[in-house]
């Protein structure tokens, strides 16, 4: 799968996309991800991506020519345009994460900043408003990260092992212990729950199935 991000902050991307299971997707070829500067892409001397909104008002607007060009200049495959919003769009969620992995070989991302982007590029375009939660935040960079990692992991082979998928399994952030079974802090007993150090499975998937109505 691909995954095309348009931003003024392409640096922000950099550790993130070089860590963990992530690189090893791109290294593996089973993720291509491409970070655009949207600077580039501007026509002129001064490589200016903003300005004033027409009819007042605070702050700065991404302009539609350099976006316009941008996502012209990006290979496109079946593909999926989304415009991460500082607050309001479609809610980002699991469902949509798993859904997106199936139906698509591309997304292209557009990391919105300051007052938002201008509006003609969406009638230029077809894409999606999206937000990753109920909030605001300064621009469209995290959520990127957040998307990338999300959908990535239903693609078959970024996780090693389709048991690794926690959606799959009994619960997302089951409660989970490791060794020592007894830990000792501050003269006080902290106890592993004895049904998983039992050995018997079917006591452990008890346990297990009584977590997820707490």
């Amino acid at each position: 799968m691909r995954f095309d991000i348009i931003t003024i902050f392409p640096s922000m991307f950099d550790s993130y996309l070089n860590e963990s299971i992530i690189k090893r997707a791109r290294e593996k070829r089973l993720t291509d991800i491409f970070v655009y500067d949207l600077r580039k892409f501007a026509s002129d001397t001064h490589k200016k991506v903003d300005d004033r909104p027409f009819g007042g008002g605070p702050g700065m607007v991404l302009k539609v020519e350099p976006l316009a060009r941008a996502i012209a200049a990006i290979p496109k495959k079946k593909k999926y345009i989304i415009l991460l919003c500082a607050a309001g769009g479609k809610q980002f969620d699991a469902p949509s994460a798993a859904a997106w992995a199936k139906k698509y070989d591309q997304i292209i991302m557009i990391a919105g900043r300051y007052e938002g982007v201008d509006e003609r590029i969406k009638k230029i375009f077809k894409m999606q408003e999206i937000s990753i939660g109920p909030y605001v935040l300064t621009g469209g960079e995290l959520p990127a990260m957040v998307i990338i990692d999300a959908v990535a992991r239903h693609i078959s082979g970024v996780l090693g092992k389709e048991a690794s998928l926690e959606e799959k399994r009994l619960g997302v952030g089951m409660r989970s212990f490791t060794r020592p079974d007894l830990f000792e802090w501050k003269k006080k007993k902290y106890q592993v729950p004895k049904e998983l150090l039992s050995g018997d499975h079917k006591k452990i998937q008890a346990w297990r199935i009584r977590q997820i109505d707490k």
